[in-house]
């Protein structure tokens, strides 16, 4: 998806919402279990509930490929239901050098035809440069994550700079706003305004709000560009909404309307 698709979405709806598809088997509502597969079903509801109220969806891999074959079935099923208007992204975290990084781009790039997918950039630019290459194709960068331990590397002092800001100026050289973006997580809210500083035109991934507590209103206000520039990704606080009740999709639905309802007024 070209970047102008995106901004266009997110214009139309109204919305920079992203859902996160973390789907465990553990905790999707029970009855589910009585389907061939489970997994897909929850997942097409929760996309039925919400698609008109976001613009991009997030799978977890990490959920899909612990199940083996199945789950990858269930990740490709999941991704073919979703509407073509919407931005995919696989979050999948990946970070290797050469061949071994293209050939994880085309898993997500060509056999499942992702948007875009997340890469950890620690070995530096062979296990990003690969990614890029793909047309049309976006590559998330872990800039400044929401986990508590992302102060155990992100943070260090590079010189005169933390570890996180040499990452992001320097991946810049790489790619563009148009085929780059960035991981800033929600529960720092104090950086927001540093980070878009530094990157001015690129769109930004922001996870943890919701279930870790970011707040919004901080990472909107300080975060924003003329462009939006910003996903905001709810995982739990909308896909588990509805608890082990057989009518979930009513709480998925309004978890996330009351999420976009709030996005909107930034726009």
């Amino acid at each position: 998806m070209k970047r102008s698709e995106l901004i266009h979405q997110i214009n139309l709806k109204k919305s920079f919402l992203c859902v996160g598809l973390d789907t465990d088997p553990a905790k999707i509502p029970s009855f589910l279990n009585d389907f061939e597969d489970p997994i897909f079903e929850f997942n097409k509801r929760v996309i039925d509930a919400t698609k008109d109220l976001c613009v991009a969806y997030k799978p977890n891999i990490a959920f899909y490929e612990s199940l083996g074959p199945k789950g990858w079935e269930s990740l490709e099923k999941t991704i073919d239901y979703i509407p073509d208007d919407i931005f995919t992204i696989a979050d999948a975290k990946r970070g290797d050098i050469g061949n071994t990084s293209k050939m994880y781009a085309k898993t997500f790039f060509e056999y499942f035809d992702f948007d875009a997918v997340t890469v950890a950039p620690y070995m530096g630019v062979d296990s990003v440069a690969p990614f890029l290459e793909f047309e049309d194709k976006w590559v998330i960068l872990l800039g400044l994550t929401s986990n508590k331990g992302s102060n155990d590397f992100q943070r260090i002092q590079s010189g005169s700079t933390p570890l996180y800001e040499s990452v992001i100026r320097k991946s810049q050289e790489w790619g563009s706003p148009e085929n780059l973006m960035y991981v800033i997580g929600a529960t720092h809210p104090e950086s927001f305004a540093e980070v878009r500083d530094m990157a001015k035109e690129h769109f930004f991934l922001v996870p943890g709000i919701g279930a870790q507590g970011g707040d919004l209103h901080g990472v909107v206000s300080n975060g924003k560009n003329d462009d939006c520039g910003l996903l905001i990704n709810s995982s739990r606080g909308i896909i588990y909404a509805g608890g082990d009740s057989e009518n979930f999709e009513v709480a998925v639905n309004k978890s996330a309307a009351e999420l976009q309802g709030k996005l909107g007024t930034y726009l």
